[in-house]
């Protein structure tokens, strides 16, 4: 639907049709039930994207977290510190170069995979519950589109 505002000389883009905006509320309603499934372990949301990666790839430096998870290296540290007070992983300075830190899963960080990815996935099938799979394989691949299309434009890819 195209609304027309009378006043001006634009075509105005009600949130209910902007695909950004429902991604964005979707994004941030996932994001407040991932929470609410994960705080009960002591992990707050801006840990999880970090213990994600982790658990992919330990051993990272400081800057590659920062690079994977795609936040400041500010914030990565601040997430870094809390981890670290929480007991989920541990620092070490290379030998090679003293400037740069790499980041390691203790096992108490190792072993919250099998507890919390669990949760992630009951998010994910809560939210997509009353979609069959041939659904959930469009939304997928309509989402894959999208992001081709941004990257694309962004000259990022």
């Amino acid at each position: 639907m195209t609304v027309i505002d009378e006043t001006a000389d634009f075509e105005i883009l009600p949130l209910e049709t902007s695909i950004g905006y429902q991604i964005r509320t979707t994004h941030r309603l996932f994001q407040r039930y991932l929470q609410v499934k994960i705080e009960p372990y002591g992990v707050s949301l801006g840990m999880w994207y970090f213990l994600r990666v982790l658990w992919d790839e330990d051993g990272l430096t400081q800057r590659e977290l920062s690079q994977r998870v795609g936040t400041m290296e500010p914030t990565t540290l601040t997430a870094i510190r809390a981890m670290e007070r929480s007991g989920f992983i541990r620092r070490e300075r290379q030998e090679r170069d003293r400037r740069k830190i790499n980041v390691y899963l203790t096992p108490k960080g190792r072993s919250m995979r099998t507890e919390l990815l669990p949760l992630a996935r009951e998010v994910v099938d809560d939210a997509a519950c009353t979609m069959d799979e041939t659904e959930r394989d469009e939304l997928l691949r309509l989402l894959g589109l999208i992001q081709t299309n941004l990257v694309q434009r962004l000259n990022i890819g």
